[in-house]
């Protein structure tokens, strides 16, 4: 299983950082486009800038309603109309109707905690004011966890996640997460977008920090 970082705030030479955050998520069987970013011409830059083919993705799972993650769904879509999608039963009527009118395949509205493939896993609609899914990945090494903004709040997002196992490592967005000791078990802490406190977390765990950015892979 591997990941990597196609959007984000920040990016290595080559690539083009823009507020938002997308990742893709490689399985033997299946390839899943997570978020897309604000702007979809630079999402797809940067995917031919990674040699991935927008065609080859299976699967399309939205985080949640804000656009620096669902900006380029329409751009995304015209190149690959074939891919399933995955959102929270929250998002607005007119914005999924949008995306099954741009799609050929299922729009599948999203609530409580289900797979979507063989070893990926949504942590389900969470959260109050904004509901937001987690992505779950049941890797050989363990549970990750990949957030788009992690809005609900970490405690929710990985109580619901240890349901599938132990926890491993998170990548994402963490936004003005302080609950710190969450992360002593983990192996890795990838953070990036919206977390405004790596500082804190990187001196509390500099072994298993990473700031993560458009064109970072980890094999899971």
């Amino acid at each position: 299983m591997k990941m990597t970082v196609i959007y984000d705030n920040e990016a290595k030479e080559g690539l083009q950082s823009g507020w938002g955050f997308a990742c893709l998520i490689e399985t033997e069987d299946n390839i899943i486009l997570f978020d897309t970013g604000w702007d979809g011409h630079l999402l797809l830059r940067n995917m031919e800038r990674l040699a991935i083919e927008p065609e080859s993705i299976d699967s399309l799972v939205l985080s949640h309603q804000h656009w620096d993650h669902i900006g380029g769904v329409t751009t995304f879509l015209d190149r690959n109309p074939d891919a399933d999608i995955y959102v929270p039963a929250s998002f607005s009527a007119n914005l999924k109707k949008e995306m099954e009118s741009r799609g050929k395949r299922s729009l599948h509205e999203i609530k409580g905690p289900q797979e979507i493939c063989k070893g990926i896993y949504t942590t389900g609609e969470l959260g109050d004011s904004i509901k937001e899914q987690s992505l779950i990945l049941d890797s050989a090494d363990g549970i990750y966890i990949i957030t788009g903004c992690a809005h609900p709040g970490l405690p929710s997002i990985i109580k619901t996640a240890s349901t599938f196992g132990t926890i491993t490592g998170i990548f994402g967005g963490l936004h003005d997460t302080q609950d710190y000791e969450l992360f002593r078990n983990m192996q890795l802490i990838g953070a990036g977008h919206c977390t405004k406190n790596k500082s804190a977390i990187m001196k509390l765990y500099p072994e298993n920090f990473v700031e993560i950015f458009a064109g970072y892979s980890a094999d899971l």
